[in-house]
C-alpha cells in the first residue's frame, strides 16, 4: 500500500514531493543512473561505489541506492521486470531530477544470435513485441482464428544514444574476460511477457507462437536478443522532449545485457557464471556513466539539499 497521501491524480506526488511508485524526491536521485531488475544485483553493484549515501525500497519494491563513484553522484535503481516497471522508473525519476539524465540498463536476455550464455550483448537498437489480442478474440467455434492478423505485433526499432552506447561497449570489452570475442552488438526485442511473446513453446495455452522467432529474424535481421525492458527505455528517452516534442532530448540511454539463455542452443547460464559475469562488468557500467558524463555541470541537479551535498 502507498505510504503517503498523494495530492494529484495526474502526477501523483506526496506532500513532501515523493513519487508514487519509486518513492523518491528532489535530491535523492542523481543524473547518472544504472538500472537493473534484481534488488540483490543492485546491492552487489553498490559495493563498487566509493560511498553509499541513500537507500530506499518503495512499497512497490523499487530499490534506489545513491552514492559517489569517482567523485560523481550515481544512482542504482532496481525496478523489477517488464515495460510497465521501466515506465514507472523513467517517468518518476524525470519528475524529481533537474537537468539531463544518463541511464544505462544492465540486464539479462535470451540470445537469438551467436552469443553464448555468459556473453554480453550491447543493444544497438530495440524493438517492441506485443501480443495482438484481436487475433485471439476472433476465434471461431472450432477454436481456430479467423482473418489474416498476426498474433504478435513487431514494432519499428528505436535507437539508443550512439555516443553512450559506443562508450559502454568499450568499457564492457575492457572488463569481460576474452574481451571483444564475448561482447556482441545487435538489436534487442522487448516483449510484453517472458513466455509467449518471446517464442517460448508450451502446452498449457494457445499462444500461436511456433513461428515467432523466425518472423522476428525476418523482420529484424540484426536481432540478437529478447528481453522485456530495453525498448521502453529507449522509447522514453527518444520522447523526453517536453509536452510539444520540441525541446531538446533530456535523457540519454544505453543497454548492456548478459546472456542467460541461449535460445538457439537451448542452454542456460549457471549461477556461478552469472555471478562472475556481473562482477566483471559492474565497474564497466559505472565507468561508462562516469566517462560519458565526467563533470557535475551547472545544468545538473544541484548539490544543495541533495544527499550528496558536501561529498564532491
Amino acid at each position: 500500500m502507498p505510504t503517503d497521501q498523494m495530492t494529484n491524480a495526474n502526477k501523483p506526488l506526496s506532500a513532501d514531493g515523493k513519487t508514487y511508485h519509486v518513492e523518491t524526491k528532489w535530491g535523492q536521485v542523481a543524473n547518472r543512473l544504472l538500472t537493473v531488475g534484481d534488488p540483490q544485483r543492485a546491492r552487489l553493484i553498490s559495493k563498487h561505489l566509493d560511498k553509499v549515501l541513500f537507500e530506499h525500497q518503495s512499497h512497490r519494491g523499487i530499490l534506489t541506492i545513491t552514492g559517489i563513484y569517482k567523485n560523481l553522484p550515481v544512482s542504482i535503481v532496481a525496478i523489477g521486470m517488464g515495460l510497465s516497471m521501466m515506465d514507472f522508473f523513467v517517468r518518476e525519476v524525470r519528475m524529481v531530477v533537474k537537468g539531463p539524465l544518463t541511464i544505462i540498463r544492465l540486464g539479462s536476455c535470451g540470445s537469438i544470435c551467436d552469443a553464448q550464455a555468459g556473453d554480453v550483448i550491447v543493444a544497438s537498437g530495440a524493438f517492441g513485441i506485443s501480443t495482438n489480442y484481436s487475433f485471439y478474440a476472433n476465434k471461431d467455434p472450432n477454436g481456430t482464428t479467423a482473418g489474416t492478423d498476426e498474433p504478435y505485433i513487431l514494432w519499428p526499432t528505436v535507437q539508443p544514444d550512439r555516443k553512450l552506447t559506443k562508450c559502454l561497449s568499450a568499457c564492457v570489452a575492457e572488463k569481460v574476460p576474452g574481451g571483444l570475442d564475448h561482447v556482441f552488438e545487435g538489436e534487442v526485442g522487448n516483449a510484453d511477457g517472458f513466455y509467449s511473446a518471446q517464442g517460448r513453446i508450451g502446452d498449457d495455452f494457445y499462444d500461436a507462437n511456433s513461428g515467432l522467432l523466425d518472423r522476428i529474424r525476418a523482420t529484424h535481421p540484426n536481432a540478437s536478443a529478447l528481453e522485456m525492458e530495453c525498448h521502453m527505455l529507449f522509447h522514453l528517452a527518444s520522447i523526453s522532449t517536453g509536452p510539444n516534442g520540441s525541446a531538446p532530448q533530456s535523457i540519454r540511454a544505453a543497454c548492456a545485457l548478459v546472456v542467460f539463455a541461449d535460445r538457439t542452443g537451448n542452454s542456460f547460464i549457471s549461477p556461478d557464471k552469472s555471478a562472475q559475469t556481473y562482477r566483471d562488468i559492474s565497474n564497466a557500467i559505472l565507468d561508462a556513466l562516469a566517462i560519458s558524463s565526467p563533470t557535475q555541470t551547472a545544468s545538473m541537479h544541484p548539490s544543495e539539499g541533495s544527499v550528496w551535498e558536501g561529498e564532491l
